[in-house]
């Protein structure tokens, strides 16, 4: 039974903290010391809902939407859950109760109390109770009975007692725990548990092992033991199929026994020893929540009450993706620093300007709760010393005229100035870090750690924590130099303290991936030079200095370049190969500041890629973080919670993708940022609640927060796609510039994101049809692909828009048109692409689709065998055939095997009808209707590439293979006639020219319609002749009916028909049709080249139509333009 264990997070103020699930499993439910409920969605819920009860809770119950709490002011209470809406108090003690328990199908709860006395309650009526009197001493714990018969219970008189429910006596009585005179000195809070379902078995903790005695003969049948348990068990618990038992032990122990066999299945530890006073299954038998007696909360997840467990992986995954990036099992460094007796005591907050009156007293815990008034020394004054600045200067002009620095006041004698005042610069600060006047604080919070510093009047040290352990393991450092900054990344710590009087700023390197003995180097800056900002690279140093210089090392130690840089340097960011630089470009005014921000590139080809351009930030606001993306795209944070990325594909722009200011509750409330990444896109932050810090201790909990860009009307339809599809193209363009830079990219991860943004293209395409917004159609056909352009066309073509049709269809070529012009290019710079490629399609490379040539190949071999093996079918697989065709012509089926979908990569896609367009081969002749001009000048030549240009390709074989004298007339002919070129394409590949007079009588297109038109081009089928016959009836009957109407009208009548009738008129057909096959032969063996010019006519007239009818798509779009 494997299983993972969550990290511990802060819960509840210490002491005894219980926990349980919900009936449905969805919330995760405790109480603690602090008298508080919280009611959590998941162990990641850094917003829980919370319900106060009293001044101390010790148990509680849920079941049926009722939450049952026992707590200090000795009583059981009574709340709706989730809501928390008081219902009444259920019982009354004469002192705390202990314990609350439902039955199983909770219309009852037993509870237990310090004054000896154990009573089962009605929830419905509260005044039916029956009282259970016999314990000597306070009650430790009560449970139910599955079959309501029996209630048992424990209590530090060292009994468990069975009783009778109904007659409220004792059934059994066994001495098992040690005497205490209060539940607080009892070694064990001896939790029992009855086995659910059948009740046979009910365990009670004894000293280091877990008791089974049977129902009924109340027997000591089992028990449950493990060498690994030195410390007696505190609590059990059962799964839910009642095959597993679980315990929590005092030194920290978990431990899960099978109890069939009696093995322990999982033995698990607290991450810091305390001892476990809470336990609870999930409904679904998946994960054990569990509490200590500091508070915390914590999940076993991955557990199956089942012989498989491959159900929990996903879950198991998504933890290691998500929570373990930021939590490790290093979190008892929290314990360090402060203990709980040298925290200093509660004080009031300091009034500020932009916070809520509702900041109330707050624990000091080594944080500033008002850093912002705090001004008194240079040190003290940070980034969010600006905001006392912006506040002096005001918003309005009263405020600006009446409040001032002392230091701006002009003299009398001189003329008052009235115009915007300077803004103070923004004091350089290191992103991921609190202030540095604060005793304890982060200095380095990012993807690869945690980097903690402590100044107090114990310890001046500080700790290096990685996320992930397998980088290396957790380091106490001594601050003997005081370090005020530093980084850390994969390679390397690095840290740095100002100069003072004696000695010079220094700049220190913890290289612990150094493969020497060596991995530590040290270097003093000049005289007058300290350190202001420092970031780590892949292999490099950066560090800018209050000089306005810039200087580079190895991550070995060794000095490189170093340039000047154009103002003070505001903070710094590295990801790999690049460095960002954000400094002061000049003097701000009116509470903006003026930032400039410049991106390098430091790898082999050393270029700038950002020169200087000014940092967009949001109105009389400040920079708060700076950094990359997991996957490298430069971005940053303001004072106002608005997030930036750099948009590469718009010109190095930043575009903003976030408000975290959106998702706050109060004005007071911030979101500290971590990190961000793209792929999935996620904003990792943490809530500060009446602060813009977090404090050190307890150990924040990471959110994560979605991205929205902020376009107009999102609450719309359109809106809503709209913002998609770009946030979709900008977090996804990483992909070019990582290709670009010589990086391996996810093609996966990049035909993924391109997939989802065709799909949103085609989305918002059919609501612009549907809103008859034609012209916005083709704006948004010009960011598809050609594929989905195509697509979009057949969308068009059913909806009856013809004129869209004609205007997507010139949108297409001219995307073909550049689509080979790129691949013209690429084949003369990289010969090898196609090698490289490993098949795939050049054209469909260069449009972001990686669809094999293979596919398509075996696509079309399949199309010519259901040819053959259609032949030999009867009558009923033509009328099914043309049924389908005739409810929905685009459906997939043995006519079209192409299959209309928003998914650019299918079938429509596998092949490229584009390929060799532009080459002066006309794609169809100019006598064709209008009807068929539109799609099959495009689609015509879909095949002319791989016959005229891929020569030597024998994998080509099959589509050119001839069939049998019989075509596809029979089951494949449309009742438009839009499959015509189908038997030219058959005459063709049998290399044999129509007779004379047929091509005569092609040539001349009869007047009645575009359909006769291509009915004269090849043989009638039996229904054909049928309508040729009773058309005239059937328009007696009704005059009025157009071509399509009369088209359905003959269908049904024909179906009426006999099947005899049916199958003479299909004879009459096929006669026809040997005899014009006879003909063909006669002249093909006679010598095709007697003809003159009119025979070479013929003979590119049907090259033409074998050209075109091998591409089935054509067949699919004639359809739909006929069908007007």
């Amino acid at each position: 039974m494997p299983c993972e264990r969550k990290p511990m997070r802060f819960d509840h103020s210490e002491g005894h903290t219980e926990v349980c699930f919900d009936d449905s499993g969805k919330f995760i439910v405790t109480c603690g010391n602090d008298g508080d409920v919280r009611i959590f969605e998941g162990l990641d819920d850094d917003d829980p809902r919370f319900i106060s009860v009293g001044e101390k809770a010790y148990s509680l119950a849920v079941k049926n939407g009722k939450l049952v709490t026992a707590g200090s002011s000795n009583t059981v209470q009574i709340h709706t859950f989730p809501d928390g809406d008081p219902d009444g108090i259920l019982t009354r003690f004469t002192t705390n109760a202990t314990h609350v328990a439902f039955n199983s199908s909770g219309s009852r709860v037993a509870a237990g109390s310090s004054d000896f006395m154990v009573k089962v309650v009605e929830v419905s009526d509260s005044s039916q109770q029956k009282t259970l009197r016999g314990h000597e001493a306070p009650v430790l714990s009560v449970t139910f009975d599955p079959k309501d018969d029996f209630l048992a219970s424990a209590g530090c008189d060292g009994a468990v007692v069975v009783w009778n429910i109904e007659e409220q006596t004792q059934v059994i009585s066994w001495p098992l725990l040690q005497k205490t005179n209060d539940v607080s000195n009892a070694k064990s809070l001896c939790r029992l548990a009855w086995q659910p379902g059948t009740g046979k078995f009910l365990a009670v903790p004894v000293e280091t092992e877990v008791r089974l005695y049977l129902r009924g003969s109340w027997d000591h049948v089992s028990t449950l033991s493990d060498d690994q348990l030195t410390q007696p068990v505190n609590v059990v618990a059962w799964s839910p199929c009642g095959q597993f038992l679980a315990a929590g032990g005092v030194g920290g122990s978990l431990t899960v026994w099978d109890v069939d066999s009696k093995l322990c299945v999982e033995r698990q530890k607290h991450e810091k020893g305390f001892t476990v006073c809470g336990l609870a299954w999930h409904p679904s038998g998946g994960q054990i929540a569990y509490t200590d007696t500091e508070g915390c909360l914590g999940l076993l997840d991955g557990l199956s009450a089942s012989t498989s467990t491959t159900k929990q992986a996903p879950t198991k995954t998504a933890a290691k993706d998500y929570d373990d990036l930021f939590d490790d099992d290093d979190d008892r460094l929290m314990d360090e620093g402060l203990s709980d007796t040298n925290s200093p005591v509660k004080k009031p907050a300091a009034a500020d300007d932009d916070e809520d009156d509702d900041d109330f007293l707050v624990p000091a815990t080594g944080r500033v709760r008002n850093r912002e008034a705090i001004l008194d020394d240079d040190n003290s004054r940070d980034t969010g010393s600006l905001r006392l600045a912006q506040d002096k200067f005001g918003d309005d002009e009263d405020s600006r005229s009446g409040v001032v620095p002392a230091a701006a006041l002009p003299a009398p004698s001189r003329p008052v100035y009235d115009g915007p005042l300077p803004t103070p610069p923004q004091k350089a600060f290191q992103p991921g870090s609190t202030p540095a006047h604060l005793t304890h604080r982060f200095m380095m919070w990012n993807s690869v750690g945690i980097v903690r510093g402590y100044n107090d009047e114990q310890d001046n040290a500080i700790d290096v924590e990685f996320h992930d352990t397998a980088v290396h393991h957790t380091m106490h450092l001594t601050n003997s130099l005081g370090h005020t900054v530093a980084d850390l990344s994969q390679q390397a710590v690095l840290l740095a303290c100002p100069s003072t009087d004696e000695l010079a700023s220094k700049l220190q390197c913890l290289h612990f991936s150094s493969w020497d003995t060596n991995k530590e180097w040290m270097v003093d800056l000049p005289a007058g030079e300290d350190v202001r900002a420092l970031c780590l690279g892949q292999g490099w140093a950066a560090v800018a200095t209050s000089s306005l210089m810039l200087r580079l090392f190895s991550i070995g130690g060794v000095q490189r370049e170093l340039f000047s840089l154009p103002g003070p340097v505001v903070c710094m960011a590295g990801h790999g190969e690049q460095l960002l630089i954000v400094y002061h470009r000049a003097t701000g005014f009116d509470g903006d500041q003026a930032l400039g921000v410049q991106l390098l590139q430091l790898g082999r080809r050393k270029r700038q890629l950002i020169n200087g351009e000014p940092l967009p930030l949001s109105r009389r606001s400040y920079l708060s973080w700076l950094g990359f993306t997991a996957e490298g795209t430069p971005c940053f944070v303001d004072s106002e919670g608005v997030v930036r990325m750099l948009n590469r594909s718009l010109g190095n722009t930043w575009t903003p993708v976030c408000n975290t200011r959106e998702t706050c509750k109060s004005k007071s409330d911030h979101y500290w940022v971590v990190g961000v990444h793209e792929s999935p896109q996620q904003l990792r932050c943490i809530p500060c609640k009446g602060s813009r810090y977090p404090p050190t201790l307890p150990r924040p909990a990471v959110a994560i927060l979605p991205f929205k860009l902020p376009l107009c009307q999102t609450a719309t339809e359109k809106g809503q796609m709209e913002e998609q599809f770009w946030r979709s193209v900008l977090f996804h363009s990483h992909y070019s510039f990582l290709s670009s830079s010589g990086y391996e990219t996810d093609e996966h991860g990049q035909s993924q994101s391109q997939k989802e943004q065709q799909e949103l293209l085609m989305k918002m395409f059919a609501l612009s049809c549907k809103l008859e917004r034609e012209f916005r159609c083709v704006e948004l056909a010009e960011l598809m692909t050609q594929n989905v352009v195509t697509l979009a066309i057949r969308y068009a073509s059913r909806s009856r828009r013809m004129a869209l049709a004609q205007r997507l269809n010139e949108v297409a070529l001219e995307k073909a048109s550049q689509i080979q012009e790129e691949e013209e290019e690429e084949e003369e710079e990289e010969p090898e692409y196609s090698r490289r490629t490993s098949g795939f399609d050049q054209s469909e490379v260069a449009a972001g689709h990686y669809c094999s040539r293979r596919n398509q190949e075996e696509e079309e071999e399949r199309e010519e065998e259901l040819r053959v093996e259609e032949d030999g079918q009867e009558m009923e697989a033509e009328e099914s055939a043309e049924t389908r065709k005739r409810v929905n012509p685009f459906a997939k089926d043995a006519v079209s095997p192409v299959t209309p979908s928003l998914t650019p990569v299918g079938r429509a896609g596998r092949a490229n009808p584009f390929k060799v367009l532009g080459s002066g081969k006309p794609s169809a002749p100019s006598g064709q209707p209008r009807a068929s001009n539109i799609l099959d000048s495009m689609t015509s030549s879909r095949k002319l590439g791989p016959l005229s240009g891929s020569s030597g390709k024998p994998n080509k074989g099959p589509v050119l293979k001839p069939l049998a004298p019989r075509p596809k007339t029979k089951t494949q002919s449309t009742l438009l006639q839009m499959t015509g070129t189908k038997a030219a394409n058959k005459k063709s590949q049998e290399n044999v020219d129509p007779p004379a007079d047929q091509q005569k009588q092609a040539d001349v297109p009869p007047p009645s319609s575009p359909a006769d038109n291509t009915e004269n081009k090849r043989p009638k089928t039996g229904f054909q002749l049928w309508l040729e016959d009773n058309r005239k009836s059937i328009l007696a009957d009704d005059p009025d009916l157009e071509e399509t109407d009369v088209i359905k009208e003959a269908m049904g009548r024909f179906r009426m028909l006999s099947a005899e009738e049916r199958l003479s008129w299909t004879e009459r057909a096929k006669g026809q049709t040997g005899d014009a096959d006879l003909k063909k032969r006669k002249r093909a063996e006679g010598g095709g080249g007697g003809g003159g010019e009119n025979g070479q006519t013929e003979a590119d007239e049907n090259s033409a139509k074998k050209k075109k009818s091998l591409d089935p798509s054509s067949k699919l779009s004639a359809f739909a333009f006929n069908k007007d």
